[in-house]
């Protein structure tokens, strides 16, 4: 595992957003752990009901924000930096150790301003928690050589171009084809000296800006889920209690894609379903299982002896295992685990895919949403779990995915959902039953958990209607919730099922 270093001017940033941490939360430096800090979502698939928590942690939250945003431009940063920076770095390091705050070397105070006081006080106040916090960060972002890099980059493109780049002596030894894509991916691990700029621009003067995407191997995460506290299982609302769909969908041959997590397919509610799986993490990756058979059952199960029904028991399941278990950092995906996911989707001709998954944009995972879109495919994802203040969240931001929040059996607004100007539906998502992985069955709350109500509405539309354009009919037929028209907390409004 390669220790990671910061600049001095990304350290800086850290430093800053530490002494507000500081100041504004009250907070034993201690306390500052990476397992405390999530990227693109919660750290535990199967978060607490935040209740209590938000009330008596409102002011750690904020302060935790501040840090994350802090960090992911450091973090970025310290991979735009130079070899020559990198040296400065060592120096400026050397005599940054050597100021001590109650006895400085003569003359400095006439080359320090008041800022550099400041942040000479905060080095020597947080200078040991920050290394410790570093070092503990390395396990989230680094955690295994076979896993996922935030120090990795990728390159995508056509295979001609890549032979176009071979001859100018762009050589990329770890490649895979994307047949139906019609693309070619490449990943490249990039030391500290790194420089993405020339690279980047080198690549493009070579073949053109329109022809190659490079973009870093972005982290993404489940689509955070809530489990409900004080509720048993039977508390919930099973799939078709809360959406039902004419008796009809048993007889439509629904290809169903699901980009998630594993699927327990030894779980007593898919003894019939039809499920096609595949995985694309490392052979010696953790098995990441909740959220995957979560989302599987609400569209598949079907178990008598427990009262269950999936939306659609018929439909035909493809599901993309992206996920690995990173232990405090929950459920990971990376963007090169979601583009192979995507490209073997349009193999088997499904004709909707749902993900419940959020993180960052990324280049190279828009261009590959556009193409499954323009083969046919509706993309609907998890707006996002971040709450009313929240980022958009990506894919469900990109114009070519239909972004979908969650609202609880009332109509109202879940209490952690994503708002913003992408969002297009509501659906339901608050006090949802679902399979369990090991067995039995849970209520859960999320964004991620409406998804499969309008992906199977989705699918159902393209079978019965082929001609139609499912957005425009799933916008049609939406019950308008909160101001008149689209709006930042429903979208175009509440999904239903009697347009099938």
């Amino acid at each position: 595992m390669t220790m990671l270093k910061i600049s001095r001017t990304a350290r800086r940033t850290v430093l800053s957003a530490a002494l507000l941490t500081v100041l504004l939360a009250f907070l034993d430096p201690e306390d500052l752990k990476a397992s405390d800090f999530t990227f693109g979502g919660l750290p535990d698939p199967i978060e607490r009901d935040a209740e209590e928590e938000i009330a008596i942690r409102l002011a750690e939250r904020a302060a935790r924000a501040a840090m994350e945003l802090a960090l992911a431009e450091a973090l970025e940063q310290q991979l735009l930096d130079t070899a020559e920076e990198a040296v400065e770095d060592q120096i400026a390091d050397e005599v940054e150790e050597s100021l001590n705050l109650d006895v400085l070397p003569p003359g400095t105070d006439t080359l320090l301003n008041e800022s550099d006081r400041v942040f000479a006080t905060a080095n020597g106040m947080l200078e040991p928690q920050l290394d410790a916090f570093m070092e503990s960060l390395e396990v989230v972002i680094d955690v295994d050589d076979d896993k996922i890099h935030r120090g990795e980059w990728l390159v995508m493109a056509e295979p001609s171009v890549f032979e176009e780049l071979a001859e100018e002596g762009y050589l990329f030894e770890n490649t895979t084809d994307l047949p139906s894509l019609g693309l070619r991916l490449a990943e490249v691990e990039a030391p500290a000296t790194f420089d993405l700029p020339q690279t980047r621009d080198g690549i493009v003067d070579v073949v053109g800006s329109d022809r190659v995407q490079i973009d870093m191997n972005h982290v993404y995460t489940a689509g955070s889920v809530t489990d409900v506290d004080n509720l048993s299982d039977r508390d919930g609302f099973n799939p078709v209690e809360i959406m039902q769909f004419s008796d009809a969908v048993d007889t439509l041959d629904l290809k169903i894609g699901v980009i998630d997590s594993d699927v327990d397919l030894e779980h007593e509610a898919f003894k019939a379903s039809s499920i096609a799986t595949k995985k694309f993490t490392g052979d010696n990756t953790k098995k990441s299982l909740f959220h995957g058979t979560a989302v599987a059952s609400i569209i598949v199960a079907e178990d008598d002896d427990s009262e269950f029904r999936g939306l659609a028991p018929r439909a035909e399941l493809f599901s993309a295992a992206v996920f690995e278990d990173f232990g405090d950092a929950g459920d990971v995906a990376s963007t090169v685990s979601l583009v192979k996911a995507l490209d073997w989707m349009i193999a088997n001709g499904v004709d909707v895919v749902n993900v419940s998954l959020a993180g960052p944009p990324n280049r190279l995972l828009e261009i590959a949403l556009e193409k499954v879109a323009g083969s046919g495919i509706t993309v609907l994802a998890a707006a996002g779990n971040g709450g009313p203040m929240a980022r958009p969240k990506y894919p469900a931001a990109y114009p070519s995915v239909l972004a979908i929040t969650a609202v609880d059996a009332n109509g109202r607004a879940f209490r952690l959902a994503n708002r913003g100007d992408y969002l297009d539906l509501a659906a339901p998502g608050v006090n949802v039953r679902h399979a369990q992985s090991g067995g039995g069955y849970a209520v859960s709350s999320g964004t991620s958990f409406a998804v499969p109500f309008a992906a199977t509405a989705a699918a159902v539309i393209k079978q019965q209607q082929p001609s139609v354009d499912v957005f425009d009919y799933l916008v049609s037929e939406a019950v308008d919730l909160g101001d008149p028209g689209k709006d930042d907390i429903y979208g175009h409004g509440l999904l239903q099922s009697r347009l099938q």
